[in-house]
């Protein structure tokens, strides 16, 4: 049988969601951010958009198998 996690790997994940639920009732609150700062994530999610749905420069590569006996 193939083990995914050890036991060191599954014991750091359990500490990073403790620290994950544990830290902000204990850390006080963050003033909000400068109103430019949050155009970053939109401009990244709109360039990777735009990315996504534009045509690609070149033409898909045809992959050609032959098969010699």
């Amino acid at each position: 049988m193939v083990q995914c996690m050890s036991l060191g790997s599954v014991l750091a994940l359990a500490v990073l969601a403790l620290c994950m639920v544990v830290l902000p009732l204990m850390l006080p609150p963050l003033p909000p951010p400068p109103f430019m700062l949050l155009f970053f994530p939109v401009g990244i999610m709109a360039a990777l958009v735009f990315l996504a749905f534009s045509p690609a420069d070149q033409p898909a590569a045809q992959l050609v198998v032959s098969y010699s006996v």
